[in-house]
């Protein structure tokens, strides 16, 4: 009888995919594209229910648009993000509107901030990217307090985005092992990773609604300026670029509910409120 000796699944490089992502969302300018997005900070922050005075934390926070909603509500923020780039653009943005916000750089798998250090913990469409789900979440825990909130918006799997990233996946495959960001829109695995340090959770879902002159329109701007998307057609060869713009078409078109020639796409999210046990 032969016997059969299984081989362990080689260790995630979980390290080497944060750097790769880091690249990613340091190219292009994700502002440009983040700015469109302000609604839903706003909308978080009125479902978390924000007071005056309250000590919150905007994790992976991008160019600020959660956290000069949390400001603009006379809360004492802090924004972070590991990206310098995006840092300096939301500093530019609450300079702007003068609003007293603390912005420092910061890696949402491991924050440099103590237990229990915010009343309200929240990221939109940021922390899902991160590679290890399970530490990002107990992260964002740990530094809320207890009996606080930890706020997110998070894009379903089969929304708009998430297909998009379905699609970028099919010319560029990610890395093996990783697990989907989409999966921070379900409530099955929000519960998964919160674990014991969930009290109650509250999920919403909504749309954001992409609105463009375009589907060709929205592909350039993406392009040029979405982190991941820049990153993917600079990997690939004229004939795969026209490929997956052509194919990036067609999917916004699925989505596309504008009969005059622009583009009017919704993309399902969830709003997510948890209270900290």
């Amino acid at each position: 009888m032969s016997t059969v000796i299984s081989t362990p699944a080689p260790a995630i490089d979980l390290a080497a995919v944060k750097s790769k992502q880091q690249l990613a969302w340091s190219s292009g300018d994700y502002a440009v594209v983040g700015t469109t997005l302000q609604i839903v900070g706003e909308s978080l922050c009125e479902a978390l229910d924000l007071r005056a005075g309250e000590k919150v934390l905007d994790v992976a926070a991008g160019n600020g648009n959660a956290t000069l909603a949390a400001a603009r509500r006379w809360c004492d923020v802090t924004s972070s993000d590991y990206v310098p780039t995006l840092l300096e653009r939301g500093r530019a943005r609450a300079s702007a509107e003068g609003l007293p916000v603390k912005f420092e750089q910061a890696d949402a798998e491991n924050l440099q901030y103590a237990e229990g250090s915010f009343d309200v913990v929240m990221s939109t469409f940021g922390v899902m990217f991160t590679p290890d789900q399970e530490k990002a979440a107990a992260e964002m825990a740990r530094v809320c307090k207890p009996g606080g909130r930890i706020g997110l918006a998070n894009w379903t799997p089969t929304s708009f985005v998430g297909e998009i990233f379905k699609l970028i996946g099919r010319y560029i495959p990610p890395a093996a092992g990783v697990k989907s960001p989409g999966l921070w829109g379900t409530e099955a695995r929000l519960r998964e990773i919160f674990g014991t340090r969930l009290d109650t959770i509250a999920i919403e879902h909504k749309d954001f609604v992409f609105r463009y002159h375009s589907a060709a329109h929205w592909v350039e701007v993406f392009r040029t300026f979405y982190g991941p998307l820049h990153k993917a057609f600079s990997a690939l060869d004229t004939e795969l670029q026209e490929s997956l713009t052509a194919d990036l078409i067609a999917l916004a078109e699925s989505f596309n509910r504008a009969t005059d020639g622009t583009l009017v796409a919704p993309s399902e999210y969830v709003e997510v409120v948890i209270r900290r046990r």
